[in-house]
């Protein structure tokens, strides 16, 4: 009996979330796709293209709200229960407040494990497909960046001259194995090589540089060697690492299994540790979300409580949304742990959690 009504009870709860999420899919993927349809609304493309892209970044964005649409959706589930009176009848077989909010909170936490290895991967290369095929239509492509398994790639302009700006690798301040390439309209005319680049300021220094000019694309004989050569870019060290904070585009399995690899491209330990312990702390934050959910639900038991639920659930996603982005901006500028930052949303919950698990045991 006891199996049949845990399959009842898990059913139940995970059909109430699939819902939820295909509510947000259809809202983010409306919300999104005028934003491409702005985008694209001066090229030749169909309707086609701007919906392809919002299913493609959408999906990723459901994750990154996963914990509060788990929340609605047990707020959503547990006020079923209540209504049709299922929540009296599990009760006659003894079943507890807590044990029914146990049994969905580990439902909730094998779902977040789920998400990250299964459907985690996924959304990475769905979201690398929305922003390399974004980039392809970019207006303003004078100044862009990539960090890839091929190394880092730099164009920039400015009034005279372009330059495309190739490296192995970014450590700390410094551009490694470096080639950069000038033009003057589509005329190259120098080529600069350098086993390491400075690029702390925007002023970018060079030692020991290998210098070829160019004349109507022929290079001259002799390369010249410049002990120190300098340049003004647009971009620095810190402008290149800020432009790599969001790791959407690697999975956690990525992540942890190419982590020095990640590393040595230029993304900073202190960014990928942040990353791990996001996705990490993903399958805890919802099973406490469904713990959250249970205290403001089923520690009554009456029926007529919609604008009471309605009202703490927004209430409750925008505190616990504003305090996450007040943690991380704390951790992000080194006023707290970064790590510290990720969890402290999740202490706090946990805390209210702990006292309200006595509550909902009571009734």
């Amino acid at each position: 009996m006891n199996t049949v009504i845990n399959k009842y009870l898990i059913l139940g709860f995970v059909k109430s979330l699939l819902n939820t999420i295909l509510i947000f899919i259809a809202l983010g993927i409306i919300l999104n796709l005028f934003e491409e349809i702005e985008f694209f609304k001066n090229l030749n493309e169909s309707l086609s293209l701007p919906l392809l892209l919002s299913l493609s970044f959408v999906p990723t964005l459901i994750i990154e709200l996963l914990p509060f649409i788990i929340f609605i959706s047990s707020m959503w589930y547990f006020s079923f229960l209540k209504s049709n009176t299922d929540l009296l009848s599990v009760k006659t077989f003894g079943y507890s407040n807590l044990r029914i909010t146990v049994l969905l909170s580990f439902s909730a936490f094998i779902f977040g494990v789920i998400i990250l290895f299964a459907i985690n991967p996924v959304t990475s290369i769905m979201v690398k497909f929305y922003e390399q095929t974004k980039a392809q239509y970019s207006r303003d492509v004078d100044h862009l960046i990539s960090i890839n398994k091929n190394g880092v790639w730099i164009k920039e302009k400015d009034v005279i001259s372009s330059r495309i700006i190739t490296a192995q690798s970014i450590e700390e301040n410094f551009l490694q194995d470096v080639t950069i390439y000038v033009f003057n309209k589509n005329t190259m005319t120098q080529r600069i090589q350098a086993d390491k680049v400075n690029i702390e300021n925007s002023i970018w220094k060079i030692k020991e540089a290998i210098v070829y000019n160019f004349d109507n694309n022929i290079a001259s004989e002799s390369a010249q060697k410049i002990e120190n050569f300098t340049f003004e870019s647009n971009y620095t060290f810190n402008k290149i690492n800020s432009l790599y904070r969001n790791l959407n585009t690697v999975s956690f399995v990525s992540l942890i299994s190419e982590y020095r690899e990640l590393n040595k491209k230029g993304y900073s330990i202190k960014i990928l540790d942040e990353r791990i312990h996001r996705f990490i702390s993903l399958p805890v934050f919802l099973a406490l979300m469904v713990f959250l959910a249970s205290i403001f639900t089923i520690g009554s038991l009456k029926k007529n409580q919609n604008f009471y639920i309605i009202l703490v659930s927004i209430m409750t996603c925008v505190v616990i949304y504003y305090f996450k982005d007040l943690s991380l901006a704390l951790g992000q500028t080194d006023r707290i742990n970064l790590t510290l930052s990720v969890w402290m949303p999740i202490i706090a919950v946990t805390l209210f959690c702990s006292i309200g698990v006595i509550q909902i045991n009571e009734k």
